[in-house]
């Protein structure tokens, strides 16, 4: 049984880095071509599955949401959308106009009334799952200090949102959730993370109806009850939309912000996912690498608690082990996942089909199958990075990390005096223009914008228009001390050791020979198809000669003669002879010796088509070395 694992161990899970250093260099190549084989198939299932849960038509069709309902008029005849707004009555005319009647059209082009099954589609297509809700989130008044200069002329006071200063209490005096506060537990939705604040879960929510009068009912009295006031710092819509021909969920959130400066922020999402996984034929066939992924996860994990135990702490040194570490943990919380969304999407569309007039939350689901996405998009980057692993045995692939690890001393150095002076700016920048210029107003902000500076995105009118003294000579500063100093410095840095590294790998030799290797390969296939060149045209010869009277058939003593005298064994003269013998009276008669010369024209065409392949094998071999 030990010896039985031990060959296991040799043979399916030994890597180069469980070798011994002594051992043969054969042996090493053996076991990284096996390592990258393996690995090349672990990567063709991961790209096809990646692949597999997104499409194109995902582009299109958040173009399609996106033009109804962020790119349209908020109302017939106006210049106004959605991204456009910059008040509360344009948040209640986009509600009562575009919104409603882009969620419910009851008619076609050519004013023809809806049939019962025609009604419940957005743009014909995407049917709407459950009802929209609308849902806003407050601050309660004298949330914030008034001076006391002020506080005879200013008697209400709405800070900026947070948690601690959230209204929870109904308001209005009407009954119905569109005035009562419930927690996100009871509503079941998520928080949403804007340009200005991040907003709870909780608020006060009002669903809307199934259809487009009673819709229109709601919204109108939330609209005269003045549901929106002073207190309100964000309207939330949700909603989700399902097109059965592409089998694709898009759940859209539009969020108009109300911050305690007066005016409105629109902003929204569009999540499209592919959230039921296994429909088409297309679909079973990714389930398939799914399966395979998880057998690749089960082996590679294998392999990894194998190489800890051998090299315990030590293990964690290499850059590359942590990144086996890391791409199975992501791999693991992704079929964790997978399982996850599988059962809760069934549940959630059981609970809609039984409740079709209730508000269907798929945000959540959305946001962790986007979450999911991107995690297994990063893994597929990382995935590809990891081929340099299993081909650094050749000096040319290790330029890159020999010269980053070389330099690491110095970049490390000049990372200092590089973000010294690159906060310094980002404050500065924030500090004089963040009140005017939209790509300074935050701290952040500022950073990632001279980020982009450096790479030669740079709005300098911007930045004069702002301040006509401090604008341009802050850009010139820092044209100055970036451009013309720290990045050519950075640049010399890499240069320089570059050339080192260069000059280094230039004497210094291989790891081991792969060219060599297969070249070795190529030529002893070449020395066994020579072999049996002479051995087929000894049977050749042996049953031309073998027909001593030229009576078209050849005896099985004289041919056994013939091929003695060449140096053949008994045994396999009777075997040849025996395969076209077919009717064994101990002679070949016309059509066997006609069966045996196609055989052999089949065998020596096979045998040149070898030796060119051969011949192909070694050139590319003397081309990589």
């Amino acid at each position: 049984c030990l010896k039985f694992s031990d060959i296991l161990f040799e043979d399916f899970w030994s890597t180069k880095d469980t070798l011994n250093e002594n051992e043969d260099s054969n042996i090493k190549i053996k076991t990284t071509l096996r390592e990258l084989v393996v690995y090349i198939l672990f990567l063709i299932v991961l790209c096809v599955m990646t692949f597999g849960m997104t499409s194109g038509s995902m582009f299109y069709y958040n173009q399609a949401i996106n033009s109804l309902f962020i790119g349209s008029p908020i109302t017939d005849g106006s210049l106004t959308t959605f991204t456009s707004m910059s008040s509360t009555e344009d948040l209640w005319t986009f509600m009562q106009n575009n919104l409603l009647n882009s969620l419910y059209p009851d008619s076609w082009y050519n004013q023809m009334n809806f049939t019962d099954q025609e009604f419940g589609f957005v743009m014909h297509e995407n049917k709407l799952l459950g009802v929209p809700r609308i849902r806003q989130v407050k601050v309660r008044n004298n949330s914030c200090i008034i001076p006391d200069d002020f506080q005879e002329y200013i008697r209400e006071c709405f800070d900026s949102y947070n948690s601690d200063n959230e209204f929870k209490h109904s308001f209005g005096g009407i009954n119905g959730t569109a005035w009562q506060y419930r927690d996100s537990s009871e509503m079941k939705s998520s928080s949403y993370s804007g340009q200005i604040s991040s907003y709870g879960g909780g608020g006060f929510a009002q669903d809307l109806a199934l259809n487009l009068e009673d819709s229109q009912a709601l919204v109108q009295n939330l609209f005269d009850n003045l549901w929106i006031d002073r207190g309100t710092r964000a309207v939330i819509i949700d909603f989700t939309l399902y097109n059965g021909n592409i089998n694709l969920f898009c759940v859209v959130r539009l969020v108009a912000e109300l911050p305690a400066t007066g005016g409105l922020f629109p902003a929204y999402t569009l999540q499209t996912s592919k959230l039921l996984r296994y429909v088409t034929p297309m679909d079973y066939f990714v389930l398939a690498c799914e399966i395979f992924f998880i057998l690749f996860l089960i082996y590679y994990t294998v392999e990894e608690i194998i190489e800890i135990r051998m090299h315990k702490l030590a293990y964690f040194k290499s850059f590359w082990n942590i990144l086996d570490v890391l791409n199975i943990l992501v791999g693991v919380c992704c079929c964790i996942f997978d399982v996850y969304r599988t059962i809760s999407v069934n549940n959630e569309l059981d609970k809609l089909l039984q409740n079709p007039d209730k508000y269907a939350n798929f945000v959540f689901l959305s946001y962790c199958q986007d979450m999911a996405n991107s995690a297994l998009a990063i893994m597929v980057f990382f995935s590809w990075i990891k081929i340099f692993k299993y081909i650094s045995f050749n000096k040319t692939m290790t330029q890159l990390s020999s010269t980053l690890s070389k330099c690491s001393k110095d970049l490390g150095g000049f990372a200092v005096m590089f973000f010294i002076f690159f906060l310094a700016f980002a404050q500065l920048g924030y500090l004089l223009f963040g009140a005017q210029v939209p790509d300074y107003n935050s701290l952040g902000t500022c950073i990632f914008t001279l980020f982009r500076f450096i790479l030669g995105d740079f709005d300098f009118a911007s930045l004069q228009q702002a301040n006509r003294v401090l604008g341009p000579i802050y850009f010139v500063c820092f044209v100055f001390f970036m451009f013309f100093i720290l990045l050519n410095m950075f640049l010399a840095i890499i240069n320089d050791t570059y050339s080192e590294v260069k000059s280094e790998l230039a004497e210094a030799k291989n790891e081991f020979e792969m060219g060599d290797y297969f070249k070795q390969g190529a030529l002893k296939m070449m020395d066994k198809l020579h072999l049996k060149k002479e051995k087929l045209e000894d049977i050749e010869s042996a049953v031309k000669s073998g027909d001593l009277n030229n009576d078209g058939v050849v005896d099985f003593e004289e041919w056994r003669h013939n091929m003695k005298k060449r140096g053949y064994a008994d045994a396999e003269i009777e075997a040849v002879f025996a395969r076209y013998d077919s009717d064994g009276n101990r002679n070949l008669d016309g059509a066997e010796m006609d069966n045996m010369a196609a055989d052999l024209e089949r065998q020596q065409v096979r045998k040149r088509m070898m030796m060119m392949v051969m011949m192909m094998m070694m050139m590319m071999m003397v081309t990589i070395r």
